[in-house]
Parts: C-alpha cells; structure tokens; sequence
C-alpha cells in the first residue's frame, strides 16, 4: 500500500471517528495541520520521527511530549498520533493533513480549482471567473491563481481531474492540427 492510500485512509477514519464523536471536525483539521507543519518545520524532529532504526517507544515518548506541551488537542486526533506513532507510521504526516483537507472541503462541497493564465488576474476578473467555476460544478470554489507566460492568453483551469483549457496556446496548436489535417487531403 502507498503511503498516500494510507493517509487517505487515516484520514477517512480520523474523519469519521471526528464526526462520529461530535469533535469539531474543523479543528481537529487545524490541529492536525499545526502538528504537521510543527514536526515538517523541525529537521531533527521530523529526521527522528521518520527515522525506522528509532525505536516505536521512543518515538511514541516524543509525540506523548508534544501533545502534552499542545494543550488542547482534540483526543480523537492524540488518539491518532500515539496509533501513528506505535505503528511507525508519523512520516504520514503531511499526506495524511493534505488528505484530511481533501476530506473536509469535500464535505462542505467545496473544490480547489487551480487556474492558470498569462498574466496576472485582476481581483474582479478572478471573482468572475471563480463564480463561472461555481456555476459550472455546482459547488463552492477555492481558486488558486498562477501565472505561466508560456499560454500567452486565456486561462487553464483544473478542477480535480477535470480540465477546461481555454489557453490560446491550445486554440493555436489545434488550428495547426486542422491545417495540418487540410493539408493532408
């Protein structure tokens, strides 16, 4: 199993077991986030923590330590990390808090929508185009702006899988498939 299915599946479990238990599963999420962004943030911690020639105690004594100097933690999450830990599987970390994400936007309806253009987009052009994309899936839209010179105008947007390319670059490139195409005949 990948590590990524496996953080999907801590994730789905965390979830459930969260909502289930009436936890707020939006903090459990920030918690989660933070204790992620804690261990990634701190070589040595994240080195050992990952390490496989550590022993499973000692590393359950480090995150015993930390979720102690926390405070408040939602127990369903320290419940997690110390399974996480007797198992060996901390370096899931930072999948298993991107896949919680995931988990959370989806039950709230909300997709990440990463688009694409040539220059940079004006805030009322982004809204508009972000309330296009509301309208197109049906659900909230969290829209993630980049910009790449190489598409020359217009903008690719990826909802998932899902991709609407309305770049100029790929309007050119399929007039030169048709006379191409044109030519061949």
């Amino acid at each position: 199993m990948t590590s990524r299915v496996a953080a999907t599946r801590y994730a789905r479990a965390l979830f459930d077991v969260a909502r289930k238990e009436s936890s707020d599963i939006q903090q459990v999420g920030r918690d989660l986030g933070e204790f992620s962004r804690l261990v990634a943030g701190n070589e040595l911690l994240a080195r050992t923590l990952s390490n496989p020639a550590i022993p499973v105690q000692r590393k359950r004594a480090v995150v015993e330590q930390l979720l102690a100097r926390a405070g408040q933690i939602s127990p369903v999450l320290s419940k997690l990390l110390l399974m996480l830990a007797d198992r060996d599987r901390l370096a899931l970390l930072p999948e298993l808090s991107t896949a919680y994400e995931s988990r959370l936007m989806e039950n709230a309806q909300i997709v990440r929508a990463q688009v694409t253009t040539a220059i940079e987009l004006p805030p009322e052009r982004a809204a508009a185009l972000q309330q296009g994309l509301v309208r197109a899936t049906g659900r909230q839209v969290q829209l993630e702006t980049r910009v790449d010179p190489s598409i020359i105008g217009g903008a690719v947007a990826r909802i998932g899988s899902t991709v609407y390319d309305g770049s100029v670059t790929t309007q050119l490139q399929k007039v030169r498939e048709r006379l191409a195409a044109g030519a061949a005949e």
